[in-house]
């Protein structure tokens, strides 16, 4: 296997649109895995998600989750790192989803709040193999808190950004998919907790692949000695990348670690 260590995103590159595992990505991956290379999760999920997804491929070891705001070692359940935000930073962006009704949630390296659940936002949990706790509206922001996630319509959430524009945004903003804007530190970012994590296992740079789709994996795309973008991304994210495979429904993960372990060169 030429390369050391493999970070891959989740939703919309691992799972396809259904939210599966399927058996032809499980094999590739768990192939890939058994020739010598780590398999590192680079996720916008929430650390007991990733884990779930890492179980149902039969691996373990660290997933960088929150985009790149916490780093997890999937045996001991130890938090390696984690980039805080601070309450005064949150409440305005709290506030603007308040009076608009968009739905967010705060989140903890493991543990995601929400003040109400609906049917359609529960149906979104159980699909990222979630579980969210309900707490009052009046409560001070849970502790160590890494992100926010905002969930609602592309209309909705493309206009939200249309309208804080011009903002100076104490946090970054960032699209994490169609119907989701992450909201978290300003120096958190996939590819600066896999370049980190890479330099700590002694990988080099040219030793590291990186897939994803969206705009929140551009920075490990970039970072990594080869980025492969699926292709159902973005034109923008697609443009970051060193190659685009198939989409996240044609197994476009497989395809790309099934040619590594046939020995063929890479795009």
């Amino acid at each position: 296997m030429r390369y050391k260590l493999i970070a891959l995103d989740v939703d919309g590159t691992l799972l396809n649109d259904d939210h599966e595992l399927t058996p032809r990505v499980k094999q590739a991956v768990t192939a890939a895995a058994a020739a010598g290379a780590e398999i590192v999760l680079c996720t916008g999920r929430g650390s007991a998600s990733a884990l779930s997804v890492l179980a149902q491929l039969g691996l373990s070891g660290t997933v960088i989750t929150h985009n790149g705001a916490s780093v997890v070692d999937g045996e001991t359940r130890e938090i390696l790192s984690e980039s805080q935000i601070r309450e005064e930073d949150v409440l305005r962006y709290v506030e603007l989803c308040r009076e608009r009704g968009i739905h967010f949630d705060l989140n903890t390296a493991f543990d995601i709040y929400v003040e109400q659940l609906g049917e359609q936002e529960s149906a979104m949990y159980d699909r990222m193999l979630s579980k969210p706790i309900l707490r009052s509206r009046g409560e001070s922001l849970p502790e160590r808190t890494v992100k926010i996630s905002l969930f609602a319509s592309k209309e909705d959430l493309d206009e939200l950004e249309a309208h804080w524009k011009d903002w100076t945004h104490e946090l970054q903003t960032i699209r994490s998919g169609d119907y989701f804007i992450d909201l978290q530190h300003r120096d958190a970012s996939k590819g600066t907790a896999l370049k980190q994590w890479a330099e700590k296992r002694g990988v080099l740079r040219a030793e590291v692949l990186a897939i994803g789709n969206y705009y929140n994996d551009v920075g490990m795309l970039q970072y990594a000695g080869h980025g492969v973008a699926m292709d159902n991304s973005p034109a923008e994210v697609k443009a970051a990348a060193d190659e685009v495979t198939l989409s996240n429904n044609e197994d476009g993960v497989a395809f790309v670690l099934e040619r590594l372990l046939t020995g063929a060169p890479t795009a």
